[in-house]
């Protein structure tokens, strides 16, 4: 098999699609999302992360707008194209942050799409982070009504993170090993429920 064969071939894998950061610098949601879907790349699924730098290029969505931004339209596409998705957000005033609950607004694009509307049928795994525990509660409760209302699947264990307690370094880990393992078991828990998704 040549290289551009097996290129091809990794291509095909499905993919997994990371949505979650702050705007200002790579932030503890976004490093435990990496965490989360290195363990779906683990199973054998491509991955793609849209983090805090990704969603700031993102107008604030306009529904009449005449068109869409690259940067939307390659946000969009990747949706489109994802078997599963892992949403993580921080915690801001008891809720989802205004730059993750903008990307998810920006999905209505998909609303009339044939093939797929919204997230339906998609697993979707969930991540909170916030600096104490209530926060993460209620921001995992937010989580699953907008996936829900998108028609997607929660996946049964999502991750709450009191980034008070946990605190996460540049190489992908975080000084406590039981978060980083229930941050994999979302990215595997995606991973194994894509394809019953794609069935």
């Amino acid at each position: 098999m040549s290289g551009e064969e097996k290129a091809l071939q990794l291509d095909d894998r499905p993919l997994v699609v990371g949505i979650g950061g702050t705007i200002g610098g790579i932030s503890s949601t976004e490093r435990a999302l990496r965490i989360a879907l290195d363990a779906a790349g683990e199973q054998g699924f491509r991955t793609r992360l849209f983090g805090g730098a990704d969603m700031a290029k993102f107008p604030l969505y306009d529904p009449k707008a005449p068109g869409r931004t690259a940067e939307e339209q390659e946000f969009v596409d990747a949706v489109r194209g994802a078997s599963a998705l892992i949403i993580a957000s921080p915690g801001y005033h008891g809720s989802i942050s205004g730059v993750v609950k903008n990307a998810l607004d920006l999905l209505e694009e998909t609303a009339r799409d044939a093939e797929r509307t919204y997230l339906a049928d998609m697993p979707v795994g969930l991540i909170a982070t916030a600096y104490g525990w209530q926060a993460t509660g209620s921001t995992i409760a937010a989580l699953r009504s907008i996936v829900h209302a998108l028609r997607g699947w929660p996946t049964p264990f999502a991750a709450a993170i009191n980034s008070a307690i946990t605190k996460f370094d540049a190489e992908g880990g975080a000084n406590d090993p039981a978060v980083v393992e229930q941050l994999r078991m979302v990215g595997k828990q995606v991973a194994r429920f894509a394809p019953l998704a794609r069935g």
